[in-house]
């Protein structure tokens, strides 16, 4: 008979003085955990249901502080980041270290228990100088993103009383999200290879996440990664069958370099596959135009419907910034994907060049697998 240790860990970085403070005033008290720090960031929330280690190591959370709207966060504790798979990518997590500037949560589980388990959530945060902040009433505070929109907030955990009006100084004169440069800070600085196989697959990374690089690995292709701002030049001297342009972080216009690049691609008619930021990146240079969200989308539950098909995909999505439908009719695009439940572009195709681009993450990491075949789209057309 198979038997499995379950593992079982408490909490020890926990229980500490907390707040959350936004720029409209409010001030919020909780459970302050994980690293002692205050930080500031663009505060958002996330409706899905499990998958924290991924989501916190998601490259597109940078300069954000994360709210999980699920009301028991922890419980299965973080699993070991050492573990990685054959091309040496850790197995369980999206990036080598955590994105988000800070955590919200409704309750922390102070006992963490799984076979997969390493280190609880507290643990993995203080470790990574990340801090948390539990007893957060999630559900009031998704309720007024969603009627006032993002906004930029405090998080603080102190091992001793927090000066609320020193605080609110700084949220004051703390860089707005909308104006920070991502990029030096999520992308890759020099090429990384994975595999050995003869066709070449480059990810322009803007903030990829690894799933996105496994997900093209599983195609049978060599991934070559390269820098954000690599030229149209240094990409073609791969000799690519393809490429694809990454998720990330933040506004799409804060990528010129990327977008120069991207336009030469089309122009040249390398098959090209754009995942959230990337597929913004991809309609600028399309001629569509983008704008920010009220409140974005992100979770693991977002309905999108293929046009072509008139069938109905569960997402895992995470973006801030999205492409206006109106511009789609000027442009160089069609409609492919659109999002059910607010009809904002999901989705779209080149009327003439081998290029298609997802608002969503068909690599899931967290979330569904349903449009995992979105890959198999770009290896269709890049054996066209």
């Amino acid at each position: 008979m198979l038997r499995v240790t379950i593992s079982t860990k408490k909490s020890t970085h926990a229980k500490k003085f907390g707040k959350l403070i936004f720029d409209d005033g409010t001030v919020l008290d909780g459970e302050g955990f994980g690293y002692s720090t205050t930080v500031f960031g663009e505060i958002v929330f996330n409706t899905g249901m499990v998958g924290y280690t991924e989501a916190l190591t998601d490259p597109s959370y940078k300069g954000q502080i994360l709210t999980l709207t699920y009301p028991l966060v922890g419980n299965y504790g973080v699993p070991d980041p050492e573990v990685k798979d054959d091309d040496g990518i850790p197995k369980y997590f999206e990036a080598n270290e955590i994105q988000a500037r800070g955590l919200v949560i409704h309750e922390l589980s102070h006992t963490a228990s799984h076979w997969n388990l390493s280190m609880t959530l507290d643990e993995w945060m203080y470790n990574e100088k990340i801090p948390g902040i539990a007893e957060i009433d999630t559900r009031a505070l998704t309720k007024k993103l969603r009627t006032s929109g993002v906004m930029m907030a405090a998080l603080v955990v102190s091992d001793t009383e927090i000066d609320v009006e020193a605080v609110k100084k700084q949220l004051s004169e703390a860089t707005n999200y909308n104006s920070e440069q991502f990029m030096d800070a999520v992308s890759t600085k020099e090429e990384k290879v994975y595999g050995n196989e003869e066709q070449t697959v480059v990810v322009i990374d803007t903030g990829a996440k690894f799933a996105i690089i496994r997900n093209v690995r599983e195609l049978g292709y060599k991934v070559v990664v390269v820098p954000w701002n690599t030229s149209y030049e240094k990409i073609m001297s791969y000799n690519p069958k393809g490429i694809v342009l990454s998720s990330g972080p933040g506004d799409p216009q804060n990528c010129p370099a990327t977008i120069e690049t991207t336009k030469k691609l089309i122009e040249n008619n390398i098959p090209t596959l754009g995942i959230c930021l990337g597929a913004q990146i991809i309609g600028i240079a399309g001629n569509t135009e983008t704008y920010k969200l009220k409140y974005g989308h992100r979770g693991q539950n977002k309905p999108c419907v293929n046009l072509e098909t008139n069938q109905v995909y569960v997402t895992s999505q995470n973006h801030g910034y999205g492409i206006k439908p109106e511009s789609l009719e000027k442009s160089d695009f069609n409609l492919w994907f659109t999002n059910a439940d607010d009809k904002t572009v999901e989705g779209i195709k080149h009327k003439t060049k081998r290029c298609i681009a997802v608002q969503f993450h068909p690599e899931a990491a967290p979330g569904p697998f349903d449009c995992k075949y979105v890959f198999e789209e770009l290896k269709e057309l890049m054996e066209k």
